[in-house]
């Protein structure tokens, strides 16, 4: 049997879109002999609704969009991903998320998720219970959500309900790793179980969320048959009943961040309703290779960087600026920002010193950006990058400033690491040049902070690893750094609430996935 994988990138609330893109890809696995289709979880509504999935209209929005969708499926079989009402006299209806199984225009049934997990069960409540149904001449058990360890999900239930293969479908965000634990999942449930399962994910941004699509299938014996391109979308077409075992995919965890990366940009910017960004370009590692992301993602001419020098500026960073704007090819303005800063301090009470009047450039670059953002209907890209943000290392309202956070979940070590793999489009004198945020005069980030190797290794433990005080200390890390970092990390909370989305990369990234209070006495 032909199956073909639709791996879309749907968006959220544009349910005729959405399923006009569906019925492209219908027809085309029509044309190339496919018997099954397939599309991912929330393929009709878009990953993730959230909220408005309450909102008057949404579902019966989603309603519409799949029986268009029927409509068109004549002469093949469609498993697509949606959401519905469950209407129960007496009660107040309750949401499903869920997958219609069409077959010749007509919806043989729909399969509820079942294993609904916490961030959905404000909306959704479970399924009553897997089921299989026969489609295409297959006994097929459909699936929704991520994955679970052999044993512990449905594959097991549905195996045992006589399904001869599980279709898995997905909104699985991008994490580094997790494409390849996922195969090892289905491999260990495939062979536990004697079936052959297809994982079918969407690909796309969200948010700060990206999709990286991977759909693959693994045979009854757990080997890889099929693998669908990361960050692509389009119909993937095999044969379920021939396919022969494939090498696994040597997947470089760079390009794939980086690859994450550029698709998130692009697709917060393009489905906003926004074609161009700004880049406040410094002369340093984090905002040049936030210009570089920005230009992969959206071209040269849509990326526009802005060098605004305040007093402590030096000729380097100007040089390595307009060097950067060379090299990828954008345009560079450049304002003196002294002047904005000068208003600012003449317009307090008091002589601002220190912190205050650092801060105060930082905010009168911000201003600019923002100027500048009116002027063009461009979107400003926030350059900080994570382990700045962990110890509230910027300026709120400042360098924060921004609409999103292209490397707000790498730390400093991984900006270096994913600005060299550009090559010569950034120049080794900004790879090279000890970082600065030029705000007093001779400043340099070490000396305010430990050494980046150091700091970031400390802050993994912290913040990925949930390490403890004592345990850091265990590992080697003085215990002074340990409680200045804590310290810093804990007071910053607040700052955190307020950035800008940033794109998620890791399995612990700041922004709406974490649950901290802003006010506490907790120290570990």
């Amino acid at each position: 049997m032909r199956v073909g994988i639709g791996q879309i990138d749907s968006l959220v609330g544009a349910f005729e879109q959405n399923a006009a893109r569906i019925l492209e890809r219908i027809d085309e696995a029509r044309g190339r002999g496919c018997e099954l289709v397939l599309f991912p979880e929330f393929a009709v509504p878009g990953a993730f609704p959230l909220d408005l999935v309450l909102r008057p209209g949404f579902v019966e929005g989603c309603e519409d969009a799949i029986d268009e969708i029927r409509r068109g499926a004549e002469g093949i079989a469609v498993v697509v991903g949606s959401i519905a009402p469950e209407k129960r006299r007496g009660v107040r209806p309750q949401l499903r998320n869920c997958s219609y199984v069409i077959e010749n225009a007509s919806i043989v049934t729909r399969i509820d998720k079942t294993h609904v997990p916490t961030d959905e069960a404000r909306y959704f409540a479970p399924g009553p219970g897997a089921q299989t149904v026969d489609v295409a001449s297959r006994r097929l058990g459909v699936s929704l959500g991520e994955l679970l360890e052999a044993g512990e999900g449905p594959i097991d239930l549905l195996a045992s309900l006589g399904a001869e293969w599980i279709v898995q479908l997905a909104a699985s965000p991008f994490r580094v790793g997790k494409l390849r634990a996922l195969r090892r999942q289905a491999a260990e449930s495939a062979i536990e179980n004697g079936v052959g399962i297809v994982y079918v994910n969407c690909v796309g941004g969200a948010d700060g969320t990206v999709f990286d699509g991977g759909s693959f299938a693994a045979d009854q014996g757990g080997n890889l048959v099929f693998q669908a391109p990361c960050f692509e979308e389009g119909l993937y077409v095999f044969e379920i009943d021939s396919a022969e075992p494939i090498e696994e995919p040597n997947e470089d965890a760079l390009d794939l961040t980086r690859s994450a990366i550029v698709l998130g940009t692009r697709d917060y910017v393009t489905k906003n309703g926004f074609s161009s960004v700004i880049v406040g370009l410094s002369g340093g590692i984090d905002s040049a290779l936030v210009a570089a992301l920005a230009v992969e993602a959206l071209g040269p001419s849509a990326v526009t960087g802005v060098y605004l020098p305040c007093a402590h500026s030096s000729c380097d960073s100007l040089a390595d600026a307009r060097e950067v704007s060379k090299r990828l090819g954008i345009e560079l303005i450049e304002i003196p920002a002294a002047g904005v800063h000068a208003a600012l301090r003449e317009a307090l009470p008091f002589d601002p010193v220190g912190f205050v009047d650092e801060n105060l450039q930082a905010r009168a670059r911000a201003v600019l950006w923002m100027a500048l953002s009116n002027a063009r209907n461009a979107l400003v890209l926030a350059t900080g990058n994570k382990s700045e943000i962990a110890i509230g290392y910027c300026t709120l309202y400042g360098d924060t400033t921004g609409a999103l956070a292209p490397i707000a979940d790498l730390y400093k070590t991984d900006v270096y690491r994913l600005a060299k793999s550009f090559g010569d489009r950034i120049p080794n004198s900004v790879l090279q040049k000890a970082p600065s945020a030029e705000l007093r005069p001779d400043q340099k980030d070490e000396d305010d902070l430990p050494p980046y190797d150091t700091l970031d290794a400390l802050l993994l433990g912290l913040i990925d690893e949930n390490a403890s005080r004592a345990q850091l200390i265990e590992r080697g890390f003085d215990e002074g750094l340990v409680d200045d970092v804590l310290r810093r990390f804990y007071a910053a909370e607040y700052k955190r609430r307020q950035l800008p989305p940033g794109i998620a990369v890791t399995d612990h990234p700041f922004g709406a996935a974490r649950r901290a209070p802003l006010t506490h006495t907790y120290r570990d």
